[in-house]
């Protein structure tokens, strides 16, 4: 993960992209902070996963600026975090949404013999196993709690 963040920032450097730049700057000095945290309480520095982390973080930090800055009539900032947005999402696994989701939760739901709402933990412990990180765990909650209610229906 770092060796791409490294790349891109060589790759922004050489095509004199400023906003790729600073914004790969700003992702490898989040890391490093989150290094000498880690470093400080006896550990390594951060895995990929961590960085991961880091990077959805700053997404949604911007996603609510981009809220704030359109509410505030400050468009051209919007589209500034929009743009800053959009270069750290490419470094994020692609998400898995919409029916592809329902049908890995289906899926999931029918190997793991889900009976009912109790078994909703169960779940989304395989889900969060199977696809870390690739999908919004939130939203699949809530399609696994709609198949296990109309599991106990049935």
């Amino acid at each position: 993960m770092r060796d791409k963040i490294v790349t891109a920032l060589k790759e922004a450097k050489a095509s004199g992209d400023k906003r790729r730049q600073a914004t790969l700057r700003l992702v490898q000095a989040a890391i490093n902070d989150r290094d000498t945290a880690a470093r400080e309480n006896g550990r390594d520095g951060v895995v990929d996963e961590e960085i991961l982390d880091i990077l959805r973080k700053m997404v949604r930090q911007r996603n609510v600026s981009i809220r704030e800055f359109e509410e505030a009539g400050q468009i051209d900032l919007a589209e500034q975090e929009r743009v800053e947005s959009l270069i750290i999402r490419e470094f994020l696994p692609v998400q898995i949404n919409g029916d592809d989701m329902k049908a890995l939760c289906e899926e999931t739901v029918r190997e793991i013999n889900a009976q009912g709402l109790r078994d909703i933990g169960r779940c989304m412990s395989e889900l969060k196993s199977r696809y870390p990180g690739k999908m919004d765990f939130v939203q699949a909650s809530c399609v696994v709690k709609d198949l296990l209610r109309t599991e106990t229906k049935d």
